[in-house]
């Protein structure tokens, strides 16, 4: 009896065995599958729309975009306007910060840098409204101005607003990338310089600037692929007198005018795929760099002795710091206090009793607040489904050695650079609308597209959230897995993801605050409020009262927060078991 168990059981440990070599790789085609169907194919759909038309080959709806007075200066010169200057606000803002975090010691610095990550997980429509309750005719900034006798500003609706706005959201990321580079800027090679007779302003611009401004092109590409694809901020801080590209897009969707709206998106995806692909090439370069084993030593932000140099330097910092409470903290704080205002300017919660009421009686096509919660949260466990393992394969596939990596590690971040407008177009056209395969028609629709399109958004977040961590392991605790018999899937699961799980939550975490906040594709793709989420009834809200928008934002903040933190606390937890 024990001779046949013995037999039978040696092909299903064969078997099995082979599974598990063959797992990953099964994984990684099953990763690029997903990938295609859901990102690569919808976007081609795009592409195709823009040159055929009723099934023959044809360039005049980009040639008409191209030639046209109107597309191209009122509307893609417009686009690479409000970019330009938003990079350049970013930037004021940001290398200030970097400087700051980099070359200061203060209490509280390592949390305001962690800080620095929450415009990553706000969802933009929320941070627009903030600006409108901010910079309204009756908001924040016009009271303040009317209580100490000023005339009231007209910014809504201006260029300016718009590039305070991006500046809020793309500030930080300039922040954090030039300050990891000024703090990798190895001390011994300042003092040499200093010893060589320069002084520290010399040794600055010979010695410490050469090697930050790599990590300040990093910043200022991702910034403007960012800011050229913007489209809720744009949306509501600009409207259609001020339209992007985005947002032009999304009024032919709207017209269904589906050829010039697949024109400019091909413009608009051309563009960002070769910043991108120009941002990728910078990043490559910065992490071959590695870090400096002697990083320059901080100074304290109030100085030891008082001189005039190190007075104006203390000056300059709390004026700064008063620029960035105005552009981070005011606008959160105007959402909250008009959620609370009525309009005899005293406190209410009539605002938040609008919603219960529109919940209450309102009508199926009225926006209501429950189910838009509701389906903000079951979009969000679909992609957290669908993102984290592609994310993860994805952060595999781009670590390894083998030819052809920088390839699939271009392919993997496509999505990085197509904005969720092309990708919704595209889904609508390729998916929703349907495809004959072999004679059946397939159509994939609701919260299956909402879901895909939010998956695409959110994967690349999962894989730059891991892949660092992935590249920084010792490939000889693999090899001692592999020796003791261990598979190379089983070494991933029992030693490589282990290591790397931090990273990972971290990825789920962005997975879950993205597909909360996403209002660029859900807004294509919601068939009727039945579908709307949060941010899509922040937007609908918007354009017809702004106190209930103000209170809707409010939650949709609150459930934003409350989700990172449990994805975080949670898979922390889960991984320690």
């Amino acid at each position: 009896m024990d001779t046949l168990t013995d037999a039978t059981r040696t092909p299903i440990r064969w078997v099995t065995r082979t599974l598990e070599q063959r797992l990953l790789s099964f994984v990684a085609v099953l990763t690029a599958v997903v990938l295609f169907v859901l990102f690569y194919y919808p976007v081609a759909t795009v592409f195709v729309d823009a040159v055929v038309d009723d099934g023959a080959f044809t360039l005049e709806p980009l040639t008409e975009i191209l030639t046209s007075e109107f597309y191209l200066v009122d509307i893609i010169w417009f686009t690479a306007k409000q970019a330009f200057y938003s990079t350049l606000a970013s930037l004021a803002l940001g290398l200030p910060a970097a400087w700051l975090f980099a070359r200061f010691e203060f209490p509280g610095r390592e949390t305001l840098r962690s800080l620095t990550i929450l415009p990553f997980v706000m969802p933009s429509i929320m941070v627009a409204i903030g600006f409108v309750a901010t910079f309204g005719r009756n908001g924040t900034l016009n009271r303040a101005l009317t209580a100490v006798g000023l005339p009231p500003v007209e910014l809504l609706f201006t260029l300016e607003a718009i590039i305070i706005a991006h500046a809020f959201y793309n500030a930080p990321l300039v922040a954090r990338v030039v300050t990891a580079a000024w703090e990798s800027v190895d001390a011994r090679a300042v003092e040499t310089a200093r010893s060589l007779g320069a002084n520290p302003r010399r040794a600055f611009r010979d010695v410490v600037l050469p090697q930050l401004l790599p990590s300040v092109g990093i910043g200022a590409t991702l910034t403007f692929i960012f800011t050229f694809a913007s489209f809720p901020i744009v949306l509501a801080l600009g409207g259609f007198q001020l339209a992007t590209i985005e947002v032009f897009v999304f009024a032919k969707v709207r017209d269904l005018a589906y050829a010039e709206a697949a024109s400019l998106a091909v413009i608009e995806t051309v563009i960002s795929l070769t910043l991108t692909a120009a941002y990728l090439s910078y990043e490559g370069r910065q992490r071959a760099a590695g870090g400096a084993a002697n990083p320059l030593p901080r100074q304290s932000v109030v100085p030891t002795t008082w001189s005039p140099k190190s007075a104006l330097r203390t000056v300059g910092i709390a004026a700064y710091t008063v620029v960035v409470g105005l552009v981070f903290i005011v606008p959160i704080a105007s959402m909250i206090l008009a959620s609370v205002t009525g309009a005899d300017g005293g406190l209410t919660l009539e605002h938040y009793a609008f919603l219960a009421e529109r919940q209450a009686t309102g009508a199926t096509y009225q926006v209501k607040p429950l189910p838009a919660i509701w389906n903000s949260l079951l979009f969000a466990a679909g992609t957290l489904l669908v993102a984290v393992p592609m994310g993860v394969t994805m952060a595999i596939l781009t670590t390894r050695r083998y030819r052809g990596r920088t390839l699939i590690d271009a392919l993997a971040m496509a999505p990085f650079a197509v904005s969720g407008i092309v990708v919704g177009l595209g889904l609508l056209r390729g998916l929703v609308f349907g495809v004959d395969v072999f004679g059946t028609r397939i159509r994939v629709t609701g919260a299956l597209a909402i879901v895909a399109a939010h998956a695409v958004g959110a994967y690349p977040f999962v894989t730059r959230n891991v892949a660092p961590l992935f590249s920084r392991l010792d490939d000889r605790l693999v090899e001692s897995a592999r020796s003791l018999g261990a598979t190379r899937t089983r070494a991933l699961f029992d030693v490589e993801l282990p290591l790397v799980w931090t990273g990972v939550v971290a990825g789920a975490a962005f997975a879950v605050a993205i597909s909360i906040g996403e209002f660029d594709s859900t807004i294509i793709l919601a068939e009727g409020a039945g579908r709307y989420t949060m941010p899509v009834a922040v937007e609908r809200l918007l354009g017809r009262r702004l106190g209930p928008a103000t209170a809707m934002g409010c939650v949709l903040l609150l459930v934003t927060s409350v989700s990172f933190f449990v994805v975080d606390r949670f898979g922390g937890r889960w991984g320690e078991l």
